[in-house]
């Protein structure tokens, strides 16, 4: 079993990575993102089913 601690650490840094990858989506350009059929209005969606599945 995980201590609280650790699980508390997980979690920031899972958030952490949410966030950066949310804003690399969302600051790419529009051309870019569509030539890999992604939105970049869709980062969010994205980027939380990258980092938690």
């Amino acid at each position: 079993m995980k201590t609280i601690i650790a699980q508390l650490r997980d979690a920031a840094a899972k958030r952490a990575l949410y966030r950066r990858t949310r804003d690399e989506i969302a600051g790419m350009p529009r051309r870019v993102a569509l030539d890999l059929g992604i939105f970049p209005e869709d980062a969010a969606s994205i980027a939380r089913k990258a980092v938690w599945g």
